[in-house]
């Protein structure tokens, strides 16, 4: 398991680069899984690692798991490679901000 500095950076670090709220990023998964013909369940909506974040901010830091562990360093490291000063997403880069959203970051919000 994580020592309790790391732990505590990791904390830190994610709840940094994931901006959205649990409620706003459900609701994203949904709606970006949502379509004319079929719609996931509420539950299923959007990738596992999205999933998976919207589990872990319901979590409080003593029940992470080592899964939990992983799926944060993977986010951390996922948005902070494509968010550097150099990369940020401009309004008009959909795609990319889609992306980051589907982690919980989305890059224009304040």
């Amino acid at each position: 398991m994580t020592d309790a500095l790391e732990l505590d950076a990791l904390w830190q670090d994610f709840h940094r680069v994931v901006n959205m709220t649990s409620a706003e990023l459900a609701d994203w998964l949904r709606l970006r899984d949502s379509g004319e013909l079929t719609e996931p369940l509420p539950d299923d909506a959007g990738p596992p690692l999205g999933r998976h974040v919207l589990s872990i901010l319901q979590k409080r830091r003593t029940d992470l798991t080592e899964e939990d562990l992983d799926a944060m360093r993977e986010v951390v490291e996922t948005v902070t490679a494509q968010t550097d000063l150099e990369n940020e997403p401009r309004s008009d880069d959909t795609v990319v901000r889609h992306r980051l959203m589907t982690v919980g970051h989305d890059p224009l919000k304040p």
